[in-house]
């Protein structure tokens, strides 16, 4: 294994076989208590509400002007609850504009009802969605730094933005 460097981006090359990570940085949104906000307000839960549509429609706006990977999350059908998203290659500039995106999403949440926890952590990504939840959360290093990241940031009662870049 080659560890190759192009301007700053760090890819794990093996010869013969296509890159397998890159760097980039690792989004994870997830709505906190959720499930007691839809009993609560008698939303049927396999059915987009005004909360899980939102974010649906804000996580795509999202991933077309960061140029992001859905790996897992966005539900058009059901509305999007949780999501991770992979991105690489923006500038410093970008980041701090996509940083403060997120906290409008965390606003646009937070004036519906609901909190959202929102991790976001530079790491190594592969950029292709998973085939399934576990495969989601656990299929890299990153991703498992982001899944702690988030489930400490909610065990200190959430709704906020960690940001490790």
């Amino acid at each position: 294994m080659k560890i190759l460097s192009h301007s700053e981006k760090s890819v794990f090359y093996f010869p013969g076989v296509s890159p397998l990570f890159i760097e980039g940085i690792i989004v994870l949104l997830d709505l906190d208590s959720f499930e007691e906000y839809t009993v609560s307000h008698g939303f049927d839960e396999y059915k987009p509400n005004i909360v899980t549509g939102t974010l649906t429609q804000l996580i795509e706006e999202f991933i077309t002007k960061y140029r992001g990977v859905v790996i897992y999350g966005l539900d058009k059908k059901r509305g999007t609850e949780e999501a991770i998203i992979e991105l690489t290659g923006l500038t410093d500039r970008e980041i701090a504009d996509m940083i403060n995106d997120l906290e409008k999403i965390k606003n646009r949440m937070n004036q519906l009802g609901v909190g959202i926890t929102i991790v976001v952590l530079r790491d190594y990504v592969l950029l292709k969605p998973a085939r399934n939840r576990r495969e989601a959360y656990r299929a890299t290093p990153g991703r498992r730094r982001a899944v702690k990241l988030l489930k400490s940031a909610k065990r200190k009662g959430g709704n906020t933005i960690v940001i490790k870049i």
